[in-house]
């Protein structure tokens, strides 16, 4: 999100809510620039205030992850919808010592007592309506993302967690101005929000969504910071912080003057103190894939994105694309990626063994989808699933056109880096903020499949006890030599991973630059009937594809929103955000380039 807010320093005062950002001191704002090249280092975010808060860090020594969890902790105040200590996610890291890579599993887990059934009305046997599970206690998961900061300081970091929440607690305080983007999230959101006199406080003043230029300042954010840095991240597992979180879960406060009417009852969920104080993150090694040539390394379950953008690159390197067009390598794009998905619905969950996981990435495999490719006509979607042809097609599950998440890409002059997605589902979460305490609560539990999807064969991302819902987020970092070549990541629910796809694609595969890549119009084939895609793919690239057979469904304004770091010679880094979707984003260097 792009909030215009000056890290001043790094000395704020304490405010109080939503005032005109006239009432802000007048100091500058931080550089929006979605491309840096330079040295020394490089910070890669959607919000200028967050890039420059991971660029302070670089610049005072500290390295990768420090900056990354500096980012993301200014980015729990300044994406308040995308992002905090509400949510969970996934931590890719690039040991320049040892030439590793490493990752967290930082996902949410469901509650100890969670079935199959979990999202089905027992009053009338059918899973509830979506909003219906979401805006509730239900969809709550327990949180992952402030232990994976912890673990990811404790590691590989050079300063402790409660330095970065503690410059963070600062911007809280200050605030950020509200811009189009934010007016648009809250306005999208406001129904949901203003159920709950928490939310409606603090991004529904006076009962409507913010103007544009005004300041949003969060207070009980800025001292739930400071309370963990001084205390520790028990202070939220297993002490006030977490007691509050799961008061609001199990009994939702719902406003007793709601700004307007909510056609589902407001649920409560079923987490409980000893779910919140047996969470741990994961340490899963990465997929692994070789592509060209190079090493490209992801995120592993809960997440489907390291399995199946490796699949689809493995698909596209077995293909006969050496002498084919733009539109050419475009519809074995389109045709990869729905082969890739048929496979994740069937196998990938929380619990896919790692021989099916290997299976899936093998060359062997790759190699029997892609011969279902024609040059000259699209398959009939939806596809089966591989083996080829040993299970009939069956519908998809509604894919998840969501733009929310956020992402962040840093490096530093030691040659280590880190790709980290984060997210709390939907924009907002499930509504709630937890009062007295300036954070919203996540939906994630509602990534599960509310019943199975794939006719009679199981379906691998069903609810379960302590499960983690299978996830779309696919930070990937690839090398080239054991040395890193690229890092890149996207928010956008299942449109992620055909966006780092189609960028990885673009930037090996079709002659762009990075930059060129990340601000290529987009399309997403996540093996359903109709390809999505953003206007100037659809103008530009449709009428050719619509002649080999394939369909689009409607057009989508915009497609993720990405950040990626390049490694150029010489020690260099290019740093990208994304230069329009989700109003731009900020990239920066500790050394410009001259």
């Amino acid at each position: 999100m792009r909030f215009l807010t000056a890290l001043t320093a790094l000395s704020l005062t304490t405010l109080g809510l939503a005032t005109p950002a006239s009432a802000t001191p007048a100091t500058p704002s931080p550089p929006k620039t979605p491309t840096a090249e330079g040295y020394g280092g490089a910070v890669a975010t959607v919000d200028a205030t967050a890039t420059a808060a991971g660029l302070d860090v670089l610049r005072r020594g500290g390295n990768a992850v420090d900056a990354a969890v500096a980012a993301a902790a200014t980015l729990g105040v300044t994406e308040p919808f995308a992002s905090g200590i509400g949510g969970g996610g996934f931590f890719v890291y690039y040991d320049a010592r040892t030439h590793r890579v490493h990752t967290i599993d930082g996902r949410e887990t469901g509650p100890a007592t969670m079935t199959s059934t979990y999202f089905v009305n027992p009053a009338t046997g059918q899973p509830y309506a979506f909003d219906e599970a979401r805006v509730s206690g239900l969809s709550v998961g327990v949180p992952g993302t402030l232990a994976t900061w912890e673990a990811a300081s404790k590691q590989w970091g050079t300063r402790p967690l409660s330095s970065a929440l503690t410059k963070a607690a600062e911007v809280a305080d200050r605030g950020y101005t509200v811009d189009g983007e934010f007016r648009r999230q809250v306005t999208e959101n406001a129904a949901a929000f203003g159920q709950f006199d928490a939310t409606k406080a603090l991004y529904l003043p006076g009962g409507a969504p913010p103007a544009v230029g005004t300041t949003i300042r969060n207070p009980d954010l800025a001292r739930t910071y400071r309370l963990i840095a001084r205390n520790g991240t028990g202070a939220f597992y297993r002490g006030e912080i977490g007691r509050d979180l799961l008061a609001t879960v199990q009994d939702p406060e719902v406003s007793a003057s709601p700004t307007s009417p909510w056609a589902y009852p407001i649920r409560p969920g079923a987490l409980t103190a000893r779910d919140l104080a047996s969470y741990q993150v994961r340490h899963p090694a990465p997929t692994k894939a070789d592509y060209k040539g190079l090493t490209v390394y992801g995120m592993s379950t809960p997440s489907s994105g390291g399995t199946t953008v490796s699949e689809a690159l493995n698909i596209l390197e077995a293909s006969p694309l050496g002498t084919a067009s733009t539109v050419e390598k475009l519809h074995y794009y389109l045709e990869a990626s729905a082969l890739a998905f048929a496979d994740r619905g069937r196998y990938i969950g929380a619990d896919t063994p790692k021989s099916t996981l290997r299976q899936l990435l093998s060359d062997s495999w790759a190699k029997q989808r892609a011969c279902q490719i024609s040059p000259d006509k699209a398959l009939v979607k939806p596809v089966a699933p591989g083996p080829s042809g040993c299970t009939p097609a069956v519908t998809a599950a509604a894919p998840d056109n969501g733009m929310s998440t956020t992402n962040l890409t840093v490096a530093d002059k030691w040659g280590n880096v880190v790709e980290y997605t984060l997210t709390l589902e939907q924009f907002g979460g499930n509504g709630m903020v937890v009062p007295g305490r300036g954070f919203m609560l996540n939906n994630e539990l509602t990534d599960f499949n509310f019943t199975g999807t794939q006719g009679t064969s199981p379906d691998p991302n069903l609810p379960g006890p302590g499960k983690r819902p299978r996830s779309s987020m696919s930070p990937t970092i690839i090398l080239e030599d054991g040395k890193p070549f690229l890092a890149v990541g996207a928010p956008g629910g299942s449109t992620i991973i055909t966006t780092v796809l189609q960028i990885i694609y673009g930037r090996l595969d079709l002659g762009l630059t990075l930059p060129q890549a990340l601000a290529a119009p987009r399309a997403a084939q996540r093996n359903t009937a109709g390809i999505q895609a953003e206007p100037a793919f659809h103008t530009t690239y449709g009428p050719t594809l619509t002649g080999l057979g394939h369909v689009f469904g409607a057009d989508a304004p915009e497609i993720g929103a990405a950040t990626a770091i390049e490694f150029t010679r010489h020690g260099g880094q290019l740093a990208v955000a994304e230069p329009v979707r989700r109003g731009g984003g900020a990239a920066a260097v500790v050394r410009p380039r001259s």
